[in-house]
C-alpha cells in the first residue's frame, strides 16, 4: 500500500497511537505534521526518527481544545505543506476513574472541549482546505473513537465514553455532509491498547486488570490501530465513508 507524496496532519501525534500512525504513514510516503500539546521532546524525537528513516516530518505545538491554537496549527501546516490531504484526529484525554456523581464541572468541560470540540474544530479547518466546495482536491479524515463509546465505561469514566460516542455521531454526520465534496470521513474504535493513556488517567495497572475481559485475552499495540487508520486514509478505501471500525480484540 503506497501513496504519492501527500500531506498528513496527526493531532496528538507525539505519542501512542498517533506516533505509530506517523511512523507508518511516513514509510508509505506521506509527509507528516506531528502535532503535540505538551511533550515537545517526544514529538521532536519522533520527527528525528522519521527523518533518519528517509521520511519527511515536522513537529508543531497546539492544544486542540483551544480554537486559537487550532487556527495557528493549521496555518503552520499550510506554510510547510501548502496543501493538506489527510487528517487523523488522535488527540484526546482521559481523567481518573470516577463515578458521575464524583465528577465536577471542570472535568466534564475539559473532556468535551478536547475530545469533542477539538475533533470538530480540526475537522472544520481540514474541510476548509480539502473540500472541493472550497477549491480543494479532496482528502480523508479519520477520527479516533473508543470501544468505550459502545460499552459506556460505568463506574470508570462515563464522561470519556460519552465524548467518544459524540465522535461516532460526528463521524457519521460529517461523512454524509461531505460525501459529494471529495472528503471521506471514518473512525476507528480502539479497545485496550498498550499506551500511556491509562497511566495518565490514574490507572497504570488497567491493562493487566482488563485484558482478561477481551475475547483475545490480550491488549492491542499502537501499530495494530495504526494499520487500519492508514487503510482508511488510502485509495484502497476509496468507497468507504461514514464507517466506524472496531479494533478491540472482539471486546
Amino acid at each position: 500500500m503506497t501513496v504519492d507524496k501527500q500531506n498528513l496532519l496527526i493531532t496528538g501525534g507525539g505519542r501512542g497511537i498517533g506516533a505509530a500512525v506517523a511512523r507508518h504513514a511516513a514509510r508509505r510516503g506521506w509527509r507528516v505534521a506531528v502535532n503535540y500539546a505538551r511533550d515537545g521532546q517526544a514529538a521532536d524525537a519522533l520527527v528525528g526518527e522519521i527523518e533518519a528513516g528517509g521520511g519527511e516530518a515536522f513537529a508543531v505545538r497546539g492544544d486542540v481544545g483551544s480554537e486559537d491554537d487550532v487556527l495557528a496549527l493549521f496555518e503552520t501546516v499550510d506554510g510547510r505543506f501548502g496543501r493538506l490531504h489527510g487528517l487523523v484526529n488522535s488527540a484526546g484525554i482521559v481523567a481518573p476513574r470516577a463515578r458521575l456523581d464524583e465528577m465536577d464541572f471542570a472535568r466534564l468541560e475539559r473532556m468535551m472541549r478536547v475530545n469533542v470540540i477539538g475533533t470538530m474544530l480540526c475537522a472544520r479547518e481540514a474541510v476548509k482546505r480539502m473540500s472541493t466546495r472550497h477549491g480543494g482536491s479532496g482528502g480523508a479524515i479519520v477520527n479516533l473513537s473508543s470501544v468505550a463509546a459502545s460499552l459506556g465505561s460505568p463506574s470508570e469514566y462515563v464522561d470519556y465514553a460519552t465524548s467518544k460516542g459524540a465522535v461516532d455521531t460526528f463521524t457519521i454526520g460529517l461523512a454524509r455532509e461531505l460525501a459529494e465534496e471529495g472528503i471521506r470521513v471514518n473512525a476507528v474504535r480502539p479497545g485496550i491498547i498498550a499506551t500511556d493513556i491509562h497511566a495518565s488517567g490514574g490507572q497504570p495497572d488497567r491493562i493487566e486488570r482488563m485484558k482478561g475481559f477481551v475475547p483475545m485475552k490480550r491488549e492491542g499495540s499502537p501499530d495494530e490501530i495504526a494499520w487500519p487508520i492508514l487503510w482508511l486514509l488510502s485509495r484502497e478505501a476509496s468507497y468507504t465513508t461514514g464507517a466506524i471500525l472496531d479494533v478491540g480484540g472482539g471486546r
